[in-house]
């Protein structure tokens, strides 16, 4: 390990983050089509957050969507399985001029340093001989953080170059930097979606507004019209909350009395975050039998 290497600077492996790459002429035209987000404004070079619906309009999957050029594009997954989220979103193909393709080649790695030239919704992309990489900015008002989707195994042996990075960190260091990188997720009302998580809830109950991550401008997509509807309606009666307490885990009740809340829908750590119910009081919440209080969340993570 390095002498004296500044925590900031470590990268370490981020497991379950994974790459679907969409190229072919018709490849924006498709995922215009099928996820939640528009792409129209999206620049090759750019990233934006985005998602696949159901029919109902509950979530499948958050991602973040990268522009490499105005034919290719990569899903980048924290939670549903590359595979899974091509093999789903290859039935509606159909005559489309796209192909889906799982870039186990790529893996995702994490610091807490600063992301520049990556800044905002700005990629920095690096070639590397017949392969390249990416890396994000998803800093927020906690501070600087960076996503790096490099070539390798994912272990260590990155072949990315970067000055003010050091790639190669001890088990221990990785530990505590997945934790932190949880918690940072928490605090600025990152949703992450566990198995039993996907297909539960709409975007506006997991306040994905905050991400700029849906539209409701853009056209027709699967479940756009149940996102259309609980806008214009005014029916969002639940949204996105940060909580803090024992024993929280994903699923579980929240509840004040006799009333329930909501429930959890990821945790880590002794902090959750949960959809409840927008009108509710401020106290006396329970979650699996220990008290549990509400948290602000943080801002910045919307590009």
């Amino acid at each position: 390990m390095p002498d004296k290497q500044d925590a900031r600077s470590i990268s370490f492996a981020l497991p379950g983050w994974q790459v679907l790459e969409a190229h072919g002429v018709d490849a924006a035209s498709f995922l215009q089509a099928q996820t939640m987000n528009d792409l129209r404004p999206l620049a090759p070079g750019h990233w934006q957050w985005n998602g696949w619906l159901n029919p109902k309009g509950r979530l499948i999957a958050l991602f973040l969507l990268a522009a490499l050029d105005a034919q290719r594009y990569w899903l980048v997954s924290p939670d549903v399985q590359a595979a899974e989220l091509g093999s789903r979103l290859q039935r509606f193909v159909f005559r489309s001029k796209v192909k889906l393709a799982v870039r186990a080649d790529l893996h995702a790695r994490g610091s807490f340093a600063d992301a520049s030239p990556a800044t905002g919704a700005r990629l920095h992309r690096q070639s590397l001989g017949d392969s390249e990489a990416l890396a994000f900015d998803l800093g927020g008002a906690g501070g600087a953080r960076t996503l790096r989707i490099v070539a390798g195994t994912g272990a260590g042996d990155d072949r990315i170059a970067d000055d003010h990075i050091n790639h190669v960190a001890e088990p221990d260091t990785g530990t505590c930097g997945l934790r932190r990188w949880a918690a940072f997720d928490l605090a600025h009302g990152l949703p992450r979606l566990p198995a039993d998580q996907v297909e539960a809830w709409t975007p506006q109950m997991l306040s994905l507004e905050r991400l700029h991550a849906f539209s409701l401008k853009k056209g027709c997509y699967p479940g756009q019209e149940i996102v259309a509807r609980t806008h214009f309606l005014g029916q969002a009666k639940r949204a996105l909350a940060r909580i803090q307490g024992e024993g929280l885990t994903a699923g579980a009740e929240v509840v004040a009395g006799e009333r329930t809340l909501g429930s959890v829908v990821n945790a880590a750590d002794g902090e959750a975050l949960a959809v409840l119910a927008v009108e509710r009081t401020a106290d006396g919440w329970m979650c699996n039998g220990a008290p549990c209080r509400e948290l602000p969340l943080l801002d910045g993570l919307a590009r």
